[in-house]
């Protein structure tokens, strides 16, 4: 019976042996220090609503945010925005994720001006191309604008009966290239 317990043990050692290999070849030591910037994981939850977002479309990481405090070997005391208060500031280490400053990553603050309700006005800036959409039995003018307070990469198709209708002003200025032409056109408003 004694030989049996053993051989036991044995394959049970070799199995644990072989789970914690593979376990860590995947785990990393996480360590900070006061002052470093880390983002802080969303438990991606199904149907839960996270920081005014649901489903695919909900963030993993937010932040960054500062780390305060140290507690221990592994929990962090964070100093959160405002709109967090209501939330513990302690994490545990495997909640956080360290922001790696990148130089092309440009946090720009916006100035939105408010009028009496808590609104404001975007505004077409120019119309920088063109194209035509084919449907089955008609084809669609589709122009790209680009809208106040956003750049060039979050420009949009707009119909191009629509903006003539409201926006004429756009389409004033007349450049060298066709209108069907491949070469982008350029219109300052």
């Amino acid at each position: 019976m004694n030989e049996k317990i053993n051989f036991i043990r044995k394959r049970m050692k070799a199995s644990q042996n072989r789970q914690a290999s593979y376990a860590n070849k995947r785990r990393r030591p996480l360590e900070f220090q006061v002052g470093d910037q880390v983002f802080l994981k969303v438990s991606p939850f199904r149907g839960t609503m996270r920081f005014g977002r649901k489903g695919k479309l909900a963030p993993r990481y937010i932040g960054p945010y500062t780390i305060v405090e140290r507690i221990g070997l592994l929990a962090y005391r964070l100093d959160l925005s405002q709109s967090l208060s209501t939330i513990h500031d302690v994490f545990h280490v495997f909640m956080l994720r360290k922001y790696e400053p990148d130089p092309s990553h440009v946090l720009r603050p916006e100035d939105v001006e408010l009028d009496s309700s808590p609104s404001y006005v975007e505004y077409p800036i120019q119309i920088f191309n063109r194209k035509d959409k084919q449907l089955r039995n008609k084809t669609i003018p589709l122009v790209m604008v680009q809208w106040s307070r956003h750049g060039t990469e979050e420009a949009t198709w707009e119909l191009e009966t629509k903006m003539r209708q409201e926006l004429p002003h756009l389409f004033e200025i007349v450049t060298n290239y066709s209108m069907y032409s491949d070469f982008p056109m350029y219109y300052q408003w």
